[in-house]
């Protein structure tokens, strides 16, 4: 085994890490007879070798080892290697990506010609995955139909092959991926899509387990999206009914393996855990292939997703809360409904679907309306009585600009550290049967806020009586108006106990944030000790957080006047234009700041001072309007958001739309994240910005959300774009008003 092996100078060939001289080993690992060998062999391969998908000469080296290995009906996990080769030999480059290099990690190139070789060589000896069908291992007959799909040259071959060895497959998760593979084959070879759909379309109808034919239809409309028959949300919910009933109830029990240290391991684990007590597990997959077919057929989406939801099956209502999230985040569409149900599964007996349920609707801000009765009553019924510790910890917010930054994924361990207010906290926390866990009910609060129902407030209250709170409980202060005034004085005890140290920043944004929310001027001397008090780490950050807060108390933040002034010379711009926004917010008297706007909206500045200046312009209004001449430079920026924050305070110093409507309407066009921020400036024009109606219309009647991103999203995509719609519709009936 592993002929030759020696033969190769793997020294002089590098992988992720540097040379290759550890590959021999990894391989090796993959024959040992230890399977926590094999999983550390496997982890390495990939973790190195096949790093994030890249091809390095080693990787290239290791090809005819795998393909032996593969062969050998003596090795264990074959099915893990065929996967392996998949990967390594399955990345399509078009024509304009062959011609160039690909960086990886440590800033070298690996040259795309990688990428063609690896295909070339695993294709060459492909064939070892046919006589691979039919094996007595079930993980190597899963493996085998994608690797014959994506890289045997033969297709028609394959075809034939895998649509035989269908009407003799017994496993059920085999048989579906042998329906996979055929789809794949229609989507790879154009001459073989007609004759494969159709097959499709029989298998659909004519299989007699159901989720077979719901395999073959989630194909058949993965291929042929156009000829999504009518009928498809009755016929799938028919199909997940019959799989409910013929499934059984399932194990019910988790089978989970040993703690695992390895990468690979986890994820193993992660996905058992998953499929845990599912009689059916990989109907989800299913699910999300005819969703991706369906795209646009919105409607359809969300009729497939309630029937989901009111599926007696718990496993089935799980499933629509996730595909509904992708949904949601991408497309415009009449959600009630869906919410509504959602918000019945916080009452469910299973921890994992009241959990996946309130982290949903965390994200939905206004959206979640229709659920906060059902968050109010879950809140209500998992409150910690008298006594019991909070289980409410600091998770990554939203980032150093509310509302912009991404999702970083699972609870981060960002510890403030003692005697802060902010930090980590164990996971669990008081409960019994049907109690929400710590994320759970972090995130049905934290949807309760952002929704903008009061019934929040006194459970905010309670949280900030607690050693430790997430921050986005802060953040979400936004959008509770008055009634959340009472937090003041929580807002500023806390505020209080924040030490001066190199993390300031972390621990008092989020506090300063939720005090300009609700207006609390009584923490005015807080508000002072931390800009006085910030430290030279992010001291910038600090003093612009503290300056914004003080801006929001207005006339009653006069103690901080000489501070202010002081600040105006400040030689970072966001604080000195900070300092200026927030001494006119308390004085209302320009002679001060506009000298010091006008000062950072100089062209040879840098954007986002010009930017910052000219937001603050802004605020102020007509009082400012002997700075616009100092703003119509600006309006011919090679910088996009500087001449969109130009032409908006220039509208509202002036009043005057002749010279920044048209750079606002060009803005619009050239950069859809630029779409909000101009829509407010045409609400507020009214009449006097009627020719832009047709965008605005035109915007309204898109279904896809002008932020939505493949592969990404943010916590407040959903809230910015539904935003965006209310935005528009205001700016439309002003303008409608004006014309009568």
């Amino acid at each position: 085994m592993l002929t030759g092996i020696e033969e190769v100078d793997w020294a002089s060939l590098g992988h992720a890490y540097g040379p290759a001289d550890d590959v021999p080993e990894l391989l090796r690992g993959l024959a040992s007879a230890d399977p926590a060998e094999r999983e550390a062999a496997l982890d390495g391969m990939y973790g190195a070798v096949h790093h994030q998908g890249d091809v390095y000469d080693s990787t290239l080296a290791c090809i005819p080892f795998l393909l032996e290995l593969v062969a050998d009906p003596g090795v264990r996990d074959r099915g893990c290697i065929v996967e392996l080769l998949t990967s390594i030999g399955g990345i399509e480059l078009d024509d304009e990506e062959e011609m160039t290099e690909h960086p990886c990690d440590d800033g070298d190139f690996i040259p795309a010609a990688n990428y063609a070789m690896a295909a070339a060589a695993i294709a060459a000896g492909s064939d070892v995955f046919l006589g691979l069908v039919a094996d007595p291992d079930p993980e190597v007959r899963l493996a085998a139909p994608c690797a014959l799909a994506s890289l045997h040259p033969e297709p028609s071959l394959v075809l034939t092959l895998l649509r035989e060895r269908l009407t003799v497959e017994r496993d059920t998760e085999v048989r579906l991926a042998l329906v996979a593979a055929v789809g794949q084959i229609a989507l790879r070879h154009a001459s073989l899509r007609t004759e494969t759909v159709d097959w499709l379309g029989w298998l659909a109808r004519a299989a007699q387990d159901p989720g077979l034919r719901l395999a073959a239809l989630a194909q058949q409309a993965r291929c042929a999206p156009g000829e999504i028959s009518d009928d498809v949300v009755p016929w799938v919910t028919a199909l997940l009914e019959e799989i409910r009933t013929t499934s059984g109830s399932g194990a019910g029990g988790e089978t989970l393996r040993g703690a695992a240290p390895t990468f690979i391991g986890q994820v193993r684990e992660l996905l058992e855990e998953h499929a845990a007590g599912r009689p059916a597990p990989w109907t989800e997959e299913l699910l999300r292939t005819l969703h991706a077919a369906l795209d646009d057929r919105v409607d359809d989406r969300i009729a497939l997703i309630l029937a989901q939801l009111r599926s007696p099956d718990r496993w089935q209502r799980s499933d629509a809360i996730w595909l509904c999230g992708g949904l949601i985040r991408v497309w415009r569409g009449r959600y009630e409904e869906v919410v509504r149900l959602v918000g019945d599964q916080l009452h469910d007996p299973e921890p994992r679907l009241r959990e996946a349920a309130a982290s949903f609707l965390e994200r939905l801000f206004e959206l979640g309306a229709p659920a906060a009765d059902a968050l109010a009553a879950r809140l209500a019924q998992s409150s910690p009585g008298p006594g019991e510790g909070s289980d409410i910890g600091l998770d990554d917010g939203p980032g150093d600009r509310p509302g912009i930054g991404l999702d970083s994924g699972p609870v981060g361990g960002i510890g403030a550290g003692p005697g802060t207010g902010l930090g980590t906290s164990p996971v669990g926390g008081p409960g019994g049967p049907g109690a929400v866990g710590r994320s759970g009910r972090d995130g049905a609060l934290i949807a309760l806020a952002r929704a903008g129902d009061v019934r929040a407030v006194p459970l905010l209250a309670r949280a900030l009586e607690e050693d430790e709170v997430r921050r986005e409980l802060l953040y979400a202060t936004d959008g509770l108006g008055p009634a959340a005034a009472g937090l003041a004085p929580l807002l500023r005890r806390r505020l209080a106990r924040v030490g001066l140290d190199e993390r300031l920043y972390d621990r008092a944004a989020p506090l300063l944030h939720a005090l300009a929310a609700v207006r609390g001027a009584q923490a005015l001397p807080e508000v002072l000790r931390i800009l006085r008090g910030a430290p030279a780490n992010r001291r910038d950050r600090v003093r612009e957080a503290a300056l914004r807060t003080l801006a929001a108390f207005g006339p009653a933040a006069r103690e901080a006047v000489p501070d202010l002034r002081a600040l105006l010379a400040d030689g970072s711009a966001a604080v000195s234009t900070a300092a200026a926004g927030a001494l006119w917010a308390v004085e209302e008297d320009p002679a001060e700041v506009l000298p010091v706007l006008e000062r950072w909206l100089r062209p040879d500045l840098p954007g986002a001072d010009r930017c910052a200046a000219a937001r603050v312009l802004g605020g102020i209004g007509p009082s400012a309007v002997a700075a616009a001449p100092a703003l119509r430079p600006a309006l011919g920026s090679r910088d996009l958001w500087v001449r969109v924050r130009a032409a908006a305070a220039l509208w509202r110093v002036t009043g005057e739309t002749e010279e920044a409507l048209p750079v606002l309407l060009a803005a619009w066009e050239e950069d859809r994240h630029a779409r909000v921020d101009i829509a407010e400036c045409l609400a507020e024009m009214g009449p006097a910005a009627s020719e832009a109606q047709l965008v605005l219309l035109t915007e309204l009647t898109r279904r896809r959300r002008h932020n939505a991103r493949e592969g990404a999203s943010g916590t407040y995509d959903i809230h910015l774009d539904e935003k965006l719609l209310t935005l528009c519709r205001a700016a439309l009936a002003r303008m409608e008003r004006g014309a009568y």
